[in-house]
């Protein structure tokens, strides 16, 4: 059926902000309709959630479904405030990190029109990087009107000290808000915390450590929230709780710092039913551990299987492996595979190019990827 209303749209393209008319949107992984595939594309958990969350999740499709949530997600943060060790001052919840990591933009980030006439201020103006990382955080930046600087990651995607990136001279340790993925995505590349913790040291503005999968690493940076009072934390109930479909995320950081985020999130920014199944899911964390055990030796047996088969595969500490393959290049084992009915993700950007990520599934569902990669190479 095609669109209703007039076809003619200049009039209507005026009306649009030009810096939104110039923007590149986001574009998330492919979310398949056709039955039957093996999706190892989006770095979705493979086991569901504990059964008792399934359960308190159907308990409350009652009346409460006309009912606003609670605003500011209470009863979750004094959970996880127990969780943690912290005050649930120190938290704020958000309809998945996704949410949080636009807030910390607009609450912390200048516009660059705001700042242009001022030299000493283009740092209140920027949005800072490694390159590659999540490919949101470009796109945040340019929604705000903000100035962009990513760095590029050493071949290894090893985390530069900052002895070695004020040699670069491109590095800003001013920058009004700087992203760090930890573990790396889409290298999967666990950083140290005490490296973590020199970088945070150095930097005069806001830091994201952005932990969406620091259940699957042998360490965290939590500890840097707690130490540095402008650092944030952000985790998600996604990647390693089975929560995607419900869209939860937090921030841990200083009173003020979250305080500021609070100001500026939606009224009812989290729905009900993921309030829910986010508490319910801090009442079973052992059936969750056991998973995050699972998926590591899953991961581990797949790095060595492809590993045998000639694919350069990354270190990883994350639930997804990066790989280069054999004799032929990424986007055509990209489409080789989906022939075969299984789902890997490969990026367009020149440095990602020759790799793919791969999702670690269901010891089921890698056994399915293995075969269809023998039968690619045969």
């Amino acid at each position: 059926m095609k669109p209703r209303g007039p076809q003619k749209q200049d009039p209507l393209t005026k009306l649009i902000r030009p810096q939104v008319r110039r923007l590149e949107a986001y574009v998330p992984g492919e979310q398949p309709t056709t039955p039957g595939l093996i999706k190892l594309n989006t770095n979705e958990n493979p086991y569901p959630p504990a059964p008792a969350v399934l359960q308190a999740v159907k308990a409350a499709v009652d009346e409460r479904l006309r009912r606003y949530p609670n605003p500011a997600a209470d009863g979750l943060r004094a959970r996880l405030a127990q969780l943690h060790g912290c005050a649930p001052e120190n938290l704020i919840i958000g309809n998945g990190s996704d949410e949080l990591l636009a807030l910390a933009t607009r609450a912390f980030v200048e516009p660059e029109n705001a700042v242009r006439a001022n030299p000493q201020g283009v740092a209140r103006s920027t949005v800072q990087y490694f390159d590659p990382s999540y490919s949101l955080y470009p796109v945040l930046a340019d929604i705000h009107g903000a100035r962009r600087n990513p760095v590029l990651l050493p071949d290894d995607f090893s985390l530069p000290t900052p002895t070695q990136l004020r040699r670069q001279l491109q590095w800003d340790f001013r920058a009004a808000l700087t992203f760090i993925t930890t573990p790396n995505a889409p290298s999967g590349h666990g950083y140290a915390t005490a490296a973590l913790d020199a970088l945070c040291a150095a930097q005069k503005g806001v830091v994201v450590l952005d932990e969406a999968y620091a259940d699957f690493a042998p360490e965290n940076a939590l500890e840097l929230a707690f130490k540095h009072p402008h650092v944030l934390v952000s985790r998600t109930f996604s990647k390693a709780y089975s929560l995607c479909f419900q869209r939860v995320g937090y921030f841990v950081g200083s009173p003020e710092l979250i305080g500021a985020l609070h100001k500026i999130r939606d009224s009812y920014n989290v729905n009900g039913l993921g309030q829910i199944a986010a508490e319910a899911t801090l009442g079973h964390l052992d059936y969750y551990r056991r998973n995050f055990r699972e998926i590591i030796a899953t991961r581990e047996a797949l790095r060595k299987e492809l590993t045998a088969l000639e694919f350069e595969v990354h270190p990883s500490a994350a639930n997804f492996l990066l790989v280069r393959p054999p004799r032929f290049s990424a986007e055509r084992w990209q489409r080789e595979l989906r022939a075969e009915k299984v789902l890997v993700r490969w990026f367009d950007p020149p440095h990602l190019r020759s790799l793919l990520r791969v999702t670690i599934g269901s010891p089921g569902e890698v056994e399915a990827l293995l075969r269809a990669v023998k039968k690619i190479l045969s």
